[in-house]
């Protein structure tokens, strides 16, 4: 089924790669992130073009919760308690602008976007929203604390944050897409230095940008190490109250509500890609437990890469060439960072000082306990001897029975029970 987005806007068509061009800075993979640095750069005056492998927003754009917010989850007291002050105060800058430069574009370009409240919610621990708030408090926002929210779900205490937003990201996307230079349908099918080639064509520049969602490029960086990937899944449902806000359980396995015009928008039943979860079964149970009235119009899931310490990978692909740059591991907050990655990656290859620049850097420490989780993980992958085997690194698939797919428990490519590619770092269908 086609996400709510996909079915409720126009979508923009460009033409496929044909021939040799040259450019300054080619940026691969067309969802918001790649967008908003062919904007953001377009807008500088640079030359630059953007290659998709699908259509733009097929992938993880088109099928997000759409909120635009800088409260992510309860993360500023860990920030705060691992990192210091600074760098929270930093992580909160970096994306506080970003929900305002997109509240400024949307006028501009159409997208249905509205001003909220965002609430996080806890069901059974309170201490740890007080301490949230505290946090906010240091780091100079007014957070307000809630006794209660307006769902079907357990809460002893809400942290509150006022003009936050959300949008419809294909009606944004589309918009703003507008006389760029686009071509879909044109996957990459080599890197080379400052080259890369396409099926029927290829583009020379001197700075390649990777923003694909999960890096492409395996030789470099060490990704499969780095980031893992996760499941959520999203129900939209009609004859469902209008809550008029956006809320978030604090709990990964938790619910976050939105509505968008009268359908009411419900997302759950994650898990790391290729175990089992909830999936859309505790999303349905649940509909029909506290809604009895309303009825699915809608459903869809995204998958999202995650990183080892919380906070995005936007800068150079580490141990390559220093003219190749990536964004990635948006840790389900893929709105705020895409706007902030183009900002960043925009300033570092026109050779502009960037503060967040540093705190985002890829080549940073990845002593992290997820380290050794993500180690564990694809190596059981590796030595299980079953088939059939991801084309990336070999690991065994398993079947996910609820999405009639084959998923890879180590790095999260996913393939149709006919073999074909539908979410990287795989490159190539499953043979």
């Amino acid at each position: 089924m086609d996400s709510l987005w996909h079915a409720t806007a126009q979508k923009s068509r460009f033409s496929v790669l044909e021939g040799d061009i040259k450019t300054d800075i080619v940026i691969i993979g067309g969802g918001l992130a790649g967008l908003m640095c062919l904007k953001e750069l377009t807008d500088r005056g640079a030359d630059c073009i953007l290659l998709e492998a699908k259509t733009i927003g097929s992938g993880v754009t088109g099928n997000t919760t759409a909120k635009i917010t800088f409260q992510h989850g309860l993360v500023y007291d860990r920030l705060i308690n691992k990192y210091g002050t600074e760098k929270a105060h930093l992580y909160l800058d970096a994306n506080r602008k970003a929900l305002e430069k997109m509240k400024r574009m949307s006028q501009a370009y159409p997208c249905d976007l509205e001003e909220k409240e965002a609430f996080v919610y806890s069901s059974d621990d309170r201490k740890k929203i007080e301490k949230e708030i505290r946090a906010y408090e240091r780091l100079g926002v007014k957070a307000r604390f809630c006794e209660a929210v307006p769902l079907p779900v357990s809460c002893v205490g809400a942290v509150k944050i006022p003009s936050q937003a959300q949008f419809h990201p294909l009606k944004f996307m589309y918009a703003v897409s507008e006389n760029l230079r686009i071509f879909e349908n044109s996957k990459v099918t080599e890197f080379l230095p400052h080259k890369v080639k396409c099926e029927k064509g290829s583009v020379t520049a001197r700075i390649i940008i990777i923003a694909t969602h999960f890096p492409v490029i395996n030789k470099h960086g060490a990704f499969p190490l780095k980031l893992y990937q996760h499941r959520s899944y999203v129900v939209a449902v009609d004859n469902a109250p209008d809550i008029n806000g956006m809320y978030l359980d604090e709990k990964k396995n938790g619910f976050s509500f939105r509505n968008y015009k009268n359908l009411l928008l419900i997302g759950g039943g994650d898990h790391r890609t290729g175990k089992t979860g909830g999936s859309y079964t505790v999303l349905y149970d649940f509909c029909r437990q506290n809604y009895p009235d309303s009825a699915v119009k809608y459903s869809f899931a995204a998958q999202d890469c995650m990183s080892l310490d919380g906070m995005p990978y936007i800068g150079r692909y580490p141990g390559s060439s220093r003219d190749i740059y990536v964004a990635t591991g948006f840790n389900k907050w893929g709105m705020t960072s895409s706007i902030a990655a183009a900002d960043i990656l925009a300033d570092m290859v026109t050779g502009r000082k960037n503060p967040y620049a540093g705190l985002f850097a890829p080549d940073r420490s990845v002593l992290h306990p997820q380290l050794f989780a993500n180690i564990f993980h694809s190596f059981t992958g590796i030595i299980t001897p079953t088939v059939p085997r991801c084309p990336h690194m070999g690991c065994a698939l398993k079947y996910n029975k609820d999405e009639h797919s084959w998923d890879c428990p180590c790095h999260g490519s996913r393939f149709s029970e006919k073999g074909e590619l539908i979410d990287n770092p795989a490159t190539d269908d499953m043979q």
